[in-house]
């Protein structure tokens, strides 16, 4: 395991979270319905993701408390974006899932944001991109560790 704390190694981890932070937000900028929050949005994309879920566990997907979620949810049901239904095995709960146009938003979102990274990859070299192709997968891994 290399010495994060010092040296290189420590100078690469430093750019890496810079950078990182300095994209994700400029892609934020890239919205295509500024009145939902980035974590009403990170909501949607779990919920593409996965299907559908219930509050708690979309909570834990996104690393907010049970409460804040139940909130974001009524938000996002007000704005007919999910439904709430009954949980199959279990009537206490309820299931969150997407709708149509939380989903027709999403795609335009992504579009949006895939256009605003291409151009930005237009500026990179054959060698600085084929660099960037090859860490994506690593950088994925990083953001679900």
């Amino acid at each position: 395991m290399p010495d994060l704390t010092h040296g290189d190694d420590a100078a690469a981890v430093n750019s890496l979270r810079s950078a990182v932070m300095r994209l994700s937000r400029r892609l934020k900028h890239q919205r295509v319905d500024e009145s939902l929050s980035p974590t009403e949005m990170s909501v949607l994309g779990t919920l593409s993701n996965c299907g559908q879920a219930t509050p708690g566990e979309l909570a834990r997907k996104e690393h907010v408390q049970p409460p804040s979620m139940t909130r974001i949810v009524a938000l996002l049901e007000a704005k007919g974006l999910v439904r709430l239904e009954p949980h199959p095995e279990d009537r206490r709960q309820k299931v969150v899932t997407r709708t149509e146009q939380a989903e027709a938003m999403l795609e335009e979102s992504r579009r949006k944001r895939n256009a605003f990274l291409a151009g930005l990859v237009d500026g990179l070299d054959e060698d600085e991109w084929a660099k960037l192709r090859a860490a994506a997968p690593v950088l994925e891994k990083l953001a679900h560790l």
